[in-house]
């Protein structure tokens, strides 16, 4: 615990609101301002839903959704994430407390407060642990392909709201669409009509570039037709009341045995949770040209979730629909948070009459429109123009969380990444070179045309750490290349200037390489090894080896000199000698021959 709270004090003393206040201008006052209330405008009715998904009363998924808020700007790192109660994390929550007790007893409510602080305590424990470089492998082809599919799953779950027909709620994209289908004839003609309209006009005011904007418009527009039309006595779903008052704090009561049942679902929930914001952080983070810091976002969580559990809250994340609206609202910083939180609290405190006869078909289409724009196809296009391998993993993260799950998607989307980069390790590009006349440089055959061959003498280039991945296709390309085609080679120049790392099973293939070369009369001479690949070799005995038999060069045009002087004095072919006569240094033949690249001393 020590740790953890070093790490906070040098944390705090950082936190990001002062960034966000050095650069702060009042127009940015005012896109927060705009941004945050018509999230808390949404966040009301979506988090007294979501709260009863959770197996409570509505009133608890309000009180989450004031502190978490109102802290994220000082630790997190996003412009335009939206912190709130999410679905998928309370159905994750009512399928694992629901085990121990009945949803909505006193005992339930209990369990989920005690859930709520320790998914905080492993969010901080991965943050004094420095876990957040786990993210790193969410990599953009899976944020491309999750944007895409995590935008039509949305805009599924508005459906239900848009046509006027009760459909459970889920995730899963495709048992929505059936759930749809099969209550067709139950659509609430008023509804969709309100719904639709909603939709057409968000769209054409946008248009217009109003100063309001256009999903608050939408709000007030039906708060007002649901008060005119009496939109409950036509079938039409409004908020009906919501419940006032502010949360009293209270310490969340530990049972040791209540801690044993719930530990693996805090932990699921933290990782998920930690996934989920960092996601939506990653995709606005890109679209925007800055950069998120997850270990911030593992430590905005944290303290967030335990704040809640002292004010009867339930555990937060980031929500994509709502970060959508916000982003779309033109939030400019986090701070928009903060207006989203103090919606909450003046609804609690006096205006939850307002909101009596907003109607959820107009909710919907806040919602729908809003997820238009993430249909990022021209990040697809982008990718299947540049990397093949990129593109298939998009359209592999996109079918799978659309197929099985928002998380499941995320997941196999990085084992993907993970397994793509493995692939490319343990099957990296080797380079056969040759000279550019006039020059000293040697290129890729395969991409240089004017780059010749030189006989007798194979020159390879590695394009790749050296490790136990790739370390057997190493050898072998070596030893298949060094057979040669029309006539055998009598040296093999190896140019390791891009390997930068070199392990131990790496280390004794390269050994079994040297052997197998020196039973063909061929001599392998070394360029331009970097200084921890050197000190590898110097460990294992293999570097003073080769340097005492002056195989070991700085540049392959180093090493090609030796090679050709040393073959010149024993009359060999006329290539090599012209080669060698062509170069500036021919008439410092004895120096050149005989001079180290490197030499015992030098730094590693």
């Amino acid at each position: 615990m020590n740790i953890i709270f070093q790490k906070l004090k040098n944390y705090i003393s950082h936190i990001p609101l002062n960034r966000w206040l050095t650069n702060y201008k009042s127009y940015n006052l005012l896109h927060d301002l705009q941004a945050g209330v018509t999230v808390g405008i949404m966040l009301i009715p979506q988090a007294m839903a979501y709260s009863v998904i959770a197996g409570l009363p509505p009133i608890y998924g309000l009180y989450a959704c004031i502190f978490p808020l109102l802290l994220y700007p000082f630790f997190g790192s996003s412009k335009h994430v939206a912190v709130g109660i999410v679905a998928v994390d309370m159905i994750i929550i009512s399928s694992s407390v629901s085990k121990f007790a009945n949803p909505g007893s006193k005992e339930y409510i209990g369990l989920v407060i005690l859930l709520t602080v320790l998914i905080g305590i492993i969010q901080l424990i991965m943050f004094a642990s420095r876990l957040g470089f786990l993210i790193n492998y969410l990599s953009r082809p899976v944020i491309s392909g999750f944007t895409i599919a995590a935008g039509l799953i949305i805009i599924s779950g508005q459906m239900g709201n848009l046509l006027g027909i009760k459909i459970a709620h889920t995730t899963h994209f495709f048992e929505t669409v059936q759930a749809v289908l099969e209550k067709l004839g139950d659509i609430n003609s008023t509804t969709l009509f309100l719904g639709a309209a909603s939709i057409l006009l968000m769209s054409a005011i946008k248009y217009w570039k109003p100063v309001i904007p256009t999903s608050i418009i939408i709000i007030v527009l039906g708060i007002l037709i649901g008060w005119w039309f009496k939109l409950p006595q036509q079938g039409v779903k409004v908020v009906g009341k919501i419940p006032s008052g502010f949360p009293k704090p209270e310490i969340p009561g530990l049972n040791f045995s209540d801690i044993r049942h719930l530990l693996y679902s805090a932990i699921t929930l933290a990782l998920v949770q930690f996934m989920s914001i960092v996601t939506i952080g990653k995709t606005y983070a890109t679209k925007h040209d800055y950069s998120i810091e997850s270990n911030r976002e593992l430590l905005s969580l944290g303290i967030g979730n335990i704040f809640n559990s002292f004010f009867r809250g339930m555990p937060v994340s980031a929500s994509f629909s709502r970060s959508v609206v916000n982003e779309q609202s033109a939030a400019k910083t986090p701070i928009s948070n903060i207006f989203s939180a103090l919606v909450v609290i003046v609804t609690l405190l006096f205006l939850t009459p307002l909101f009596y006869y907003l109607p959820y078909p107009s909710l919907a289409a806040v919602v729908i429109v809003a997820c238009f724009n993430l249909f990022d196809f021209r990040s697809i296009k982008y990718l299947y123009r540049t990397k093949k391998r990129d593109f298939i993993i998009a359209i592999l993260t996109f079918v799978i969380t659309i197929v099985i799950g928002i998380q499941e998607g995320i997941l196999l989307g990085i084992i993907a990444s993970l397994l793509a980069i493995l692939y490319r390790q343990s099957n990296p590009n080797v380079a056969e070179l040759g000279h550019l006349p006039g020059t000293r440089s040697f290129k890729d055959i395969e991409r240089f045309s004017k780059a010749e061959p030189i006989d007798k003498i194979l020159l390879l280039r590695v394009d790749a750490s050296f490790s136990f991945a790739n370390a057997e296709y190493f050898k072998n390309f070596i030893l298949e290349k060094s057979k040669g085609k029309d006539s055998e080679y009598e040296a093999l120049v190896l140019d390791c200037s891009a390997i930068n790392d070199l392990d131990t099973t790496a280390l004794i293939a390269l050994e079994k390489v040297i052997g197998s070369l020196r039973e063909k009369e061929i001599e392998l001479y070394m360029t331009g090894l970097k200084g921890p690949v050197r000190e590898v070799m110097k460990n294992a005995g293999l570097y003073k080896e080769l340097l005492e038999k002056n195989r070991l060069f700085r540049t392959p045009y180093r090493a090609i000199l030796e090679i050709v002087a040393k073959w010149d004095e024993e009359n060999v072919d006329e290539q090599l000698i012209n080669y060698y006569k062509n170069h500036e240094d021919y008439e410092n033949k004895e120096n050149i021959t005989h001079e180290r690249e490197y030499e015992p001393d030098d730094e590693i």
